[in-house]
């Protein structure tokens, strides 16, 4: 893997491009503007995944023996509290959208902030995410009218104050109804 590559995340509906490359971690500039951390085995490159000289390399019999020693049926557990946790977190507090807000007034970081809430639920609807969380923060409470009035333009979802003890009273949760017609 190397900068500039193009690649996707294995066990979530993230791909982007390669901009840095650290021993085992990857760090990738998302399809949405988000720099994102992951370790190597997390992704895959996208185009041109593996060259005819790599596929040549690769001993065939190494690889059946090690599919071979895995037993079959050996399920990992998935604890319900881990399994009731939100597939996708979306922090608009200002600082993490934006490098420096010198300069700004308020209505343009409030258009920022909700541009990127709904660019953040068209890619979760796009994906078939189901629950994502907005961390909008306490505040004058600004932010988070804006975002009942963009989460009611929506029918297919439901929204409601998330985890308290997780988020306090500054996160929405989104619930994306999937099939809706």
């Amino acid at each position: 893997m190397k900068k500039g590559d193009k690649v996707s995340v294995l066990d979530d509906a993230i791909s982007g491009v390669v901009t840095a490359v650290k021993g085992n971690e990857v760090t990738i500039m998302t399809t949405d503007g988000f720099e994102l951390d992951f370790a190597k085995n997390e992704l895959i490159v996208m185009d041109g995944s593996l060259s005819k000289r790599e596929l040549a390399r690769m001993d065939v019999s190494s690889v059946m023996s090690e599919k071979e020693h895995k037993k079959p049926g050996k399920t990992v557990r998935v604890k319900p509290k881990e399994r009731s946790l939100p597939p996708m977190e979306v922090d608009l507090h200002i600082n993490q959208l934006l490098p420096k807000t010198r300069g700004m007034d308020n209505y343009e970081m409030l258009t920022v902030q909700l541009e990127t809430a709904k660019r953040q639920l068209d890619f979760a609807i796009s994906k078939r995410i189901q629950k994502v969380v907005f961390i909008h923060g306490v505040g004058e409470g600004v932010l988070r009218t804006e975002l009942e009035y963009l989460f009611n333009r929506y029918e297919n979802v439901k929204f409601y104050d998330a985890d308290f003890q997780k988020y306090g009273r500054g996160a929405t949760e989104v619930y994306i109804f999937q099939n809706a017609k």
